[in-house]
């Protein structure tokens, strides 16, 4: 095939225009980009100034703070020494206290992002990530008391925000679920008690013996209560990791983003009937039965009974 020389150069570039495309096109589907969420977190705290006690001697000193903090928008009195003390304290563990706070930072990647956009949703402050932190380390843990999942809940308190607690089905495992009915409780108590920081101190004794603190005390600002150890920590330990979070590598942890745990790839199916055996229906999808339960925990059981015909949503893990 004869092809006219004034033709053939801009046929050249067509052509090397389309490979450079479709590379490009291949590259990015293999390498999509990984998810870190400490290019976000670490704008949190602009206002603070700390001394993590972290020097290259690896010599141990005490983690000084100052400067304006804010836990959901609400002002922490630093100027108080007291509430100093106790958020140097929360800060003193979490940085120390390597394993745990290295594992819940590697975590936190994984789910920040499906729980900060709940929190959005339904109006809570983006703070409010933490608490889930403190309060299961993002585990699906159950508690001497029998709280269950990332938030903690109750059997008694789940079904009143709404989750399903039965033999085959518990909601509380449902990490996007369970971050809807905190939301609503914490709302709620939010608008009992007129400060996030007093919803988190109700969220962590209850609102009845929070009510009664504040009865006798005649006082109302979390920071200004003598509450139990727990209560009064509560906020703090929110307050420190929100602190690392935003600086790593200042309380000396070092984390590469491909270290990072990534979210789970997955789609959804919809089921409104019985599944008579779950490690059967991961077999469908070319799946084993690990499979299933880790992206849903809630399902309780090796099956599924079903008998009032529920819609569920399944999700079901892509493998690379």
């Amino acid at each position: 095939m004869n092809i006219n020389r004034k033709f053939l150069i801009p046929l050249l570039a067509v052509l090397c225009l389309a490979v450079g495309y479709a590379s490009a096109t291949i590259i990015a589907a293999v390498t999509q980009p990984k998810t870190n969420i400490f290019e976000r977190t670490k704008n949190e705290c602009p206002g603070v100034k700390w001394d993590s006690g972290v020097d290259s001697s690896n010599a141990v000193s005490p983690i000084k703070i100052e400067g304006d903090l804010y836990f959901a928008g609400e002002r922490v009195p630093l100027e108080d020494p007291e509430v100093k003390e106790r958020l140097e304290r929360e800060l003193q563990i979490n940085t120390y206290w390597h394993s745990n706070t290295l594992l819940c930072l590697k975590s936190a990647n994984r789910y920040f992002d499906a729980i900060e956009k709940i929190l959005a949703d339904n109006g809570v402050p983006d703070d409010f990530k933490y608490l889930a932190v403190i309060e299961s380390n993002l585990r699906n843990d159950v508690s001497p008391a029998g709280a269950v999942g990332f938030w903690q809940f109750m059997k008694g308190s789940a079904k009143i925000y709404g989750l399903e607690v039965t033999d085959e089905v518990d909601e509380r495992y449902d990490f996007e679920k369970s971050t809807t009915a905190a939301c609503k409780l914490l709302k709620e108590s939010k608008a009992k008690f007129g400060t996030w920081a007093m919803a988190c101190a109700a969220y962590n004794m209850g609102p009845g013996g929070l009510e009664e603190h504040v009865k006798q005390q005649k006082e109302n600002n979390y920071y200004n209560m003598y509450l139990n150890s727990e209560t009064s920590r509560y906020v703090f330990r929110i307050l420190a990791l929100k602190v690392i979070f935003s600086n790593p590598a200042k309380a000396g942890f070092s984390i590469k983003p491909e270290e990072l745990y990534q979210p789970f790839k997955y789609k959804t199916v919809e089921v409104d009937g019985p599944i008579a055996s779950i490690a059967d229906f991961a077999a469908k999808y070319s799946l084993k039965y690990k499979h299933i339960k880790l992206l849903n925990p809630w399902l309780r059981s090796y099956q599924l009974v079903n008998a009032a015909k529920k819609h569920y949503q399944i999700k079901i893990l892509e493998q690379n």
